[in-house]
């Protein structure tokens, strides 16, 4: 059967004459599914040239990175494919004791697994808290919060130096230092967590305490259980936070290089020793550095994104 073509017009109200006219609309309608058509084009587009762009360093970095420094110049030079494509760097960085790169890499776990743990314990805690208690001051702890957090941390960095130094930790105490640091302020973070915890029905908790479970009881085993997602993001963001600092860890690392973490390290090749020498050699341990990091968020993309969109709830 074919389609009744209904004609579009315009209402129009003649006042004066105390009429209702139909007129016909001026000009051709755009359709509704062209203009969405033309809108998501421009879209893809955007995030093509967005991601391209973004990319770009990341591939230099990596063709570099097989570029030996031993057959090659190891500096900069004015080609981006390797005339020929070696293992030298990784080799080096790898097996070579005089590089330090394991040590400096070892550092880094160090610090960003206890990172990891440790802060995931105190955002969940703290999130849990604000989102089922309320108590006395639970506002002005949740508007304290958001004041401070507007600062920038680097602010206090130089107190901070001065309060571990008296403490010994820095320079060779300066894993247990850089951990402590990381985690001091953790709780701050418990906006996204919170969010995400408004989210799951509290008639859970009120049943599960109606059955004679403890607040502890009901956080572990049941909230937990649901809160997946945002386990994961919360754990994901505590470990890149610390994997790669360089300007705090620059300043309690500084002087002793068995304590420095990978991005110091790295840094320091390029910019204390010889630049044109270590040059293929920071790109093989850029890439080195990139890929945990890489790897563990492509295998927990979709909690972080379920996590991230949980929190964004309401908070």
């Amino acid at each position: 059967m074919a389609k009744n073509n209904i004609p579009e017009v315009d209402i129009v109200v003649d006042e004066e004459a105390g009429v209702i006219r139909e007129v016909k609309p001026q000009g051709r309608l755009r359709s509704k599914k062209g203009h969405e058509r033309r809108v998501n084009t421009a879209i893809y587009i955007t995030l093509v040239v967005m991601s391209v762009v973004w990319l770009v360093p990341f591939v230099f970095l990596v063709l570099q990175s097989f570029r030996s420094y031993a057959t090659e110049n190891g500096g900069m030079v004015n080609y981006l494919l390797p005339k020929v494509f070696s293992l030298d760097n990784y080799k080096w960085l790898l097996f070579d004791e005089s590089s330090h790169f394991l040590r400096w890499y070892g550092n880094t776990l160090i610090i960003a697994a206890f990172v990891a743990v440790l802060q995931t314990i105190i955002v969940l805690s703290v999130s849990y808290s604000l989102s089922r208690l309320r108590f006395k001051g639970r506002k002005l702890i949740m508007n304290v919060v958001l004041v401070l957090g507007l600062f920038p941390g680097f602010l206090t960095m130089i107190t901070l130096y001065f309060l571990l130094k008296q403490l010994g930790l820095t320079q060779s105490g300066a894993i247990p230092g850089l951990i402590l640091i990381y985690v001091a302020s953790s709780g701050m973070g418990y906006y996204i967590s919170k969010g995400f915890f408004d989210t799951i029905p509290k008639s859970l908790d009120e049943s599960a305490r109606i059955d004679g479970a403890t607040r502890a009881q009901v956080f572990y085993k049941i909230i937990m259980p649901l809160a997946k997602p945002i386990v994961i993001y919360t754990i994901l963001m505590a470990f890149m936070a610390p994997w790669g600092d360089y300007v705090f860890a620059s300043y309690v690392a500084f002087g002793s290089e068995p304590n420095y973490n990978v991005a110091v390290g790295l840094y320091r090749w390029v910019n204390v020793a010889d630049y044109q020498g270590y040059f293929t050699r920071f790109c093989a341990g850029g890439v080195l550095v990139a890929v945990p990091i890489t790897a563990l968020f492509m295998a927990l993309q979709k909690y972080y994104v379920e996590g991230v969109t949980g929190g964004a709830v309401k908070g």
